[in-house]
């Protein structure tokens, strides 16, 4: 079996000028981006589809805004800093569902620790928007800015990727194309399966990214988040009972 490819040499040095972290290095050094024919099909079904679904859902964009800003004060939308494509670190949209300052208290956690000490700052709105998926709507607009796609690898934070760079030596290789909503990799494993594994299946939507692979993703995750959201909610309302 042939080794994985690693990191460019360039973005791997030992030494670090400035404090850069590896997702800057590699900005720094990345090749420029050559599109493939399909690529801008596929990004103007995502402004098509980010665009009609902030239309649909603007009055409930604005009812979520006021009413965190009168349950928990501000701020309303939660932004934080995540690894996209060819390692630019773009600010990620979401509206506030954790305790403020949250972040400082579970930034340092990922994986299944994160699940269990993000469970404990959750506000009682916030198990609301979780359980309806309306937390997420913001990143639609990171969808137009051009930062996120609908489909593709699931965004992570600047210190994990480079956690997951050293465990997972082609890991780097995600920056092809833009972190997603939803990706190929949530459709088709759980989360507990390993951070290669799921590599392997971004890796798969990264070689093919054709129209029909990204209509059926699309497609399967938003029936998915119907059934998910159906089921979270009602089990919201019989805690609650």
């Amino acid at each position: 079996m042939s080794e994985a490819p690693r990191l460019p040499e360039a973005a791997t040095a030992a030494a670090r000028p400035g404090g850069e972290s590896l997702a800057e290095r590699y900005a720094a050094i990345a090749h420029a981006y050559e599109p493939r024919r399909g690529d801008r099909l596929l990004r103007a079904l995502d402004i098509v589809i980010a665009a009609t679904l902030l239309v649909l859902t603007s009055p409930f964009l604005l009812l979520m805004a006021v009413a965190i800003r009168l349950s928990s004060g501000r701020p309303v939308v939660y932004r934080g800093a995540r690894v996209g494509r060819a390692g630019r670190v773009y600010e990620m949209y979401k509206f506030r569902t954790l305790l403020p300052d949250a972040e400082s208290r579970i930034g340092r956690f990922y994986g299944p620790e994160l699940t269990v000490h993000t469970a404990r700052e959750v506000t009682r709105l916030g198990r609301i928007a979780r359980a309806t998926q309306l937390d997420e709507l913001p990143q639609l607009i990171n969808v137009l800015k051009g930062d996120m796609s609908v489909v593709g690898p699931r965004p992570i934070r600047p210190v994990f990727f480079e956690q997951l760079c050293e465990e997972v030596p082609a890991y780097w290789q995600r920056l092809v194309v833009r972190p997603g909503l939803t990706g190929f990799a949530q459709v088709r494993m759980g989360r507990e399966e390993t951070w290669a594994e799921k590599l392997a299946h971004d890796l798969e939507y990264i070689a093919d990214r054709s129209l029909s692979l990204y209509l059926v993703t699309a497609f399967v995750t938003g029936l998915r988040l119907v059934k998910q959201s159906v089921v979270d909610s009602v089990a919201l309302v019989l805690r609650r009972r």
